[in-house]
């Protein structure tokens, strides 16, 4: 009778196991901790699925999760958090997430526009130049930016050319599992149209589990610019890091 009770014991612990992993879906309402008052368009993502959303007009959001799946919620002018996924909160049903509003005090910004003439030799010397060049070399398909026109910046572009397996590896490397998430981030279009108009890398760095200085330090040998780091929204620093990385491993797979 020993080997029979084992086999049920075995099949009802897989059993509960195979729930606890199996994705589901988390309900919830995201408030203002100060006054409770609901949240329209707070950003939702998984960062172990790579799964975004965002909540809707009555605060309320859906999103699949698993146990042990983390939730990071982010929303303009709101201190970001993270949400642990466990059993508790599943079983729950709906979850209240509430958030804490940021106390910044905003540095007072001039902005002076271009005024032109409709001359072109006048206006010509107006409109504000930026020295950000981007080397092409005949016979490849892609272009790299050195930067500013300096000395160093043709040497950096030609190390990284005659050298391109080596010198990628020591950027993305140390990192697959980071890495492998770049695809499904590209591929959610929630996720998409959430780092289109944020400029802060916060989202990027939670995915990616990456620091501030991890990002731009894979922009700077990935060859752009520091005007592009300063710059870009960051759906356009995740398609910069993505294209280097593909390239990375086409050459590692050569």
């Amino acid at each position: 009778m020993k080997p029979f009770w084992f086999l049920i014991v075995a099949l009802v612990c897989f059993s509960a196991t195979a729930q606890e992993e199996q994705t589901q879906t988390v309900q919830g309402i995201v408030q203002n901790d100060a006054d409770d008052k609901v949240l329209e368009n707070v950003n939702i993502v998984n960062l172990n699925q790579v799964i975004g959303t965002v909540s809707e007009r009555d605060g309320s959001f859906e999103i699949p999760a698993k146990v042990n799946d983390t939730l990071y919620f982010s929303y303009l002018g709101f201190k970001s958090i993270r949400v642990r996924v466990t059993n508790d909160l599943l079983k729950f049903g709906e979850i209240k997430v509430k958030m804490t509003e940021l106390g910044i005090a905003l540095e007072e910004v001039v902005i002076r526009p271009v005024e032109l003439t409709g001359y072109l030799e006048i206006d010509a010397k107006i409109i504000p130049v930026y020295d950000d060049y981007r080397y092409a070399i005949a016979g490849l398909d892609r272009g790299y930016e050195g930067g500013s026109q300096q000395p160093g910046a043709v040497g950096k572009v030609l190390s990284a050319i005659f050298n391109p397996a080596d010198f990628l590896y020591n950027v993305f490397g140390k990192r697959p599992k980071q890495m492998r998430k770049l695809r499904q981030m590209k591929a959610d279009d929630n996720i998409r149209n959430l780092l289109q108009s944020k400029f802060d890398r916060e989202t990027l760095m939670a995915v990616l589990q990456l620091e501030r200085n991890d990002l731009d330090m894979i922009l700077n040998n990935c060859n752009y610019s520091d005007q592009f780091i300063r710059t870009a929204n960051d759906l356009q620093i995740l398609d910069a890091i993505s294209e280097c990385y593909e390239e990375y491993k086409v050459l590692n797979r050569e």
